[in-house]
C-alpha cells in the first residue's frame, strides 16, 4: 500500500466525513436557531459523557485487532470472532451499569431532570460499541466505499430525523391545510421533548449502522481464543489509558464548564463555546479521515525496507495540508460564522483560531504516535497521554474561573502542544524515525505568521469586506505555494507515477 493508495484512501475517507460533517454543520444553526444558549449546553454536556464513555465500551480493541490480524500468517485463526465476541459480552454487562447508574450520572452533571437523555445515550454507546470491530474490519480490509457508504447511510437518517422533528412537525402541525395529516404527527411528536430529539435521532442512526453491519456479526465463528484475548487486552490495556486522557483533552472542558465557571450564565457560556468549537473541528474532519486511511497503513507497511521514511514523509505532509486547513478555516471566519445563524453565539469566534491550531497538534501527535504502536511499547502512549491529561485538568481548574472558555480553548492548544513534542522525543529512543521536525515547525510558524497579516490587514479594512477577503485569497495562495515550493520534489515523488 503506497502513499498515492492511502491518499486515494483518505480522500475516500474524508468524502464521507466531510459530507457526514457537512451535513450535521447544516443542524448547528437550526440548534443554535431554536434552541437557547443554555438549552445548547445540556447536548455539549451529555455527548461529552458518551466520548468519555466510549472508551470504556470499546477498550481499544479495534487498534489491538489492526495489530494483530495485519500480523498474522494466512492459516492462522482470525482475531475477529474473539474480539468481536469479547465487545458484544462486554457491552451487555457495561450497558446495564450504566443504565442503572443513569439518575446518579444525571445528578452528578447537573442536569437531574435529564435522565432519560442519559439512558437514550447508553443506547447509542451500545450500538456505537458493537459497529466498532465492523468498521475496522472494512478499513484493515481496504474497503474504504463501503465503510463510506455505511457512516453517511447512518449520518443522513440521523439529520433526517432531525429535520422531521425539529422542523417539518412543528411547521406542519401550524398549518390547518395540512390536518389530514395531524393525527399521525401528534402521535409521534411531541413538542415537550425539545433537545430530546436530537439524541432520539443519534439513537436511530447508530442502530441503523449496526443493522447494515450485522452481516459481519451472524458470520463470527462462536469460538472464543482466550490465548488471542490475553495478547489483544495486553495490548490494548495501556490504550484505554491513552483514549481516556484523548477524551479528557478533549471534553472535560465542556463537562466541567458548568462547575467551574461562575455566576449565572455558565450554561449560557458553555452553549457559545460548543458551538464555536464546532466551527474550529473542520480540521478534526480531515485528522478523523487520515486516522481511517493511515492506522492499517502504518501497520502494513512496517516491515517494508523503507517504513520509516514512508512515516517521516507522511508527517511532513500532514502538517503542510494542517496548515493550509487552518488557513481556510481562519481566513474566512466572515463566511463560516453564519453556520451559527444565532448572533448570541459569535462572541465566541476567537477560540476559533486557537482550537484550529490545537487540531493540527493532535494530528501530528497521531502521526508521531506511529512507534509506540509498531513497537509494542503502549505503556508509553499511556505515559504521555495522562501528561496530557494532567495539563488539561489543572488548566481548565485554573482559568476558566478567570477567562471562562478562552481559557479552556488555550488549555487544548498546550496539551495538545506539548503531547505531539513528547511524543516526538521519546520516540527518538525507541524508535527513531527522520521526521523533518524543523520544517514541520516551519509550516505551522508560517501558517500562523499569514493569518497575523491577514488580521492586519483585516484591521486597515473593517468595513470592506469583499477587499478583506480578496486580501485573505492572496494570503491562502501565497501559503500554497511556498507549500508546493517546499513539497515539490515529495509530490513528484510520491504522486508524480
Amino acid at each position: 500500500m503506497s502513499i498515492k493508495r492511502l491518499a486515494k484512501d483518505t480522500a475516500i475517507y474524508g468524502l464521507s466525513s466531510i459530507l457526514g460533517r457537512a451535513l450535521y454543520f447544516l443542524l448547528t444553526p437550526l440548534y443554535t436557531q431554536i434552541f437557547a444558549t443554555e438549552e445548547y449546553g445540556v447536548v455539549s454536556v451529555i455527548f461529552a459523557f458518551t466520548a468519555i464513555v466510549m472508551v470504556l465500551f470499546t477498550y481499544r480493541m479495534e487498534t489491538a485487532y489492526f495489530r494483530f490480524e495485519s500480523d498474522k500468517g494466512e492459516k492462522a485463526q482470525p482475531y475477529f470472532d474473539t474480539a468481536m465476541i469479547s465487545i458484544v459480552v462486554s457491552t451487555l454487562v457495561l450497558g446495564t451499569v450504566f443504565w442503572l447508574l443513569a439518575p446518579q450520572l444525571a445528578a452528578f452533571l447537573e442536569y437531574p431532570d435529564q435522565v432519560y437523555l442519559f439512558r437514550i445515550a447508553v443506547l447509542i454507546l451500545a450500538f456505537d460499541a458493537l459497529s466498532e470491530i465492523p468498521l475496522s474490519r472494512l478499513r484493515l480490509e481496504g474497503r474504504p466505499i463501503r465503510f463510506a457508504v455505511v457512516r453517511l447511510t447512518g449520518i443522513i437518517t440521523n439529520i433526517g430525523l432531525n429535520l422531521f422533528f425539529l422542523v417539518f412537525c412543528p411547521y406542519a402541525l401550524a398549518r390547518a391545510q395540512w390536518s389530514w395529516l395531524h393525527p399521525f404527527l401528534e402521535s409521534v411528536y411531541n413538542p415537550d421533548l425539545g433537545i430530546g430529539y436530537i439524541f432520539l435521532a443519534n439513537l436511530a442512526s447508530s442502530l441503523l449502522v449496526f443493522l447494515l453491519l450485522s452481516p459481519f456479526v451472524w458470520k463470527i465463528k462462536l469460538k472464543f481464543d482466550w490465548e488471542q484475548w490475553r495478547k489483544m487486552v495486553y495490548y490494548a490495556a495501556p490504550l484505554v489509558i491513552v483514549g481516556f486522557s484523548y477524551v479528557i483533552n478533549e471534553v472535560l472542558d465542556r463537562a466541567l464548564f458548568n462547575r467551574l465557571y461562575p455566576g449565572e450564565e455558565a450554561r449560557s457560556q458553555l452553549g457559545i463555546y460548543a458551538a464555536n468549537y464546532k466551527l474550529a473541528a473542520l480540521i478534526a474532519l480531515f485528522i478523523q479521515a487520515y486516522r481511517y486511511g493511515a492506522e492499517p497503513f502504518f501497520f502494513k507497511q512496517k516491515n517494508s525496507a523503507n517504513a520509516k521514511q514512508l512515516y517521516a514523509d507522511l508527517a511532513g505532509f500532514f502538517a503542510a495540508i494542517g496548515g493550509i486547513a487552518f488557513l481556510a478555516i481562519t481566513l474566512f471566519i466572515d463566511f463560516t460564522k453564519y453556520f451559527i445563524s444565532n448572533e448570541d453565539y459569535w462572541a465566541g469566534l476567537q477560540v476559533v483560531p486557537i482550537l484550529a491550531m490545537a487540531n493540527i497538534f493532535l494530528g501530528l501527535y497521531y502521526n508521531f504516535a506511529t512507534w509506540y504502536k509498531l513497537a509494542d511499547l503502549t505503556k508509553w502512549g499511556a505515559y504521555i497521554s495522562v501528561g496530557g491529561a494532567l495539563i488539561t485538568i489543572v488548566l481548565n481548574v485554573w482559568w476558566i474561573p478567570i477567562y471562562g472558555y478562552l481559557g479552556s480553548a488555550w488549555a487544548t492548544l498546550i496539551c495538545y502542544g506539548s503531547m505531539a513534542a513528547a511524543t516526538w522525543w521519546f520516540g527518538r529512543r525507541f524508535y527513531p524515525i527522520p521526521y523533518r521536525v524543523p520544517i514541520i515547525v516551519l509550516y505551522l510558524i508560517t501558517a500562523v505568521g499569514v493569518w497575523g497579516l491577514a488580521q492586519i490587514w483585516r484591521s486597515f479594512l473593517p468595513d470592506q469586506l469583499w477587499l478583506r477577503n480578496l486580501g485573505n485569497i492572496v494570503f491562502l495562495l501565497g501559503y500554497l505555494l511556498f507549500i508546493f515550493r517546499m513539497e515539490r520534489t515529495k509530490i513528484q515523488k510520491y504522486f508524480g507515477r
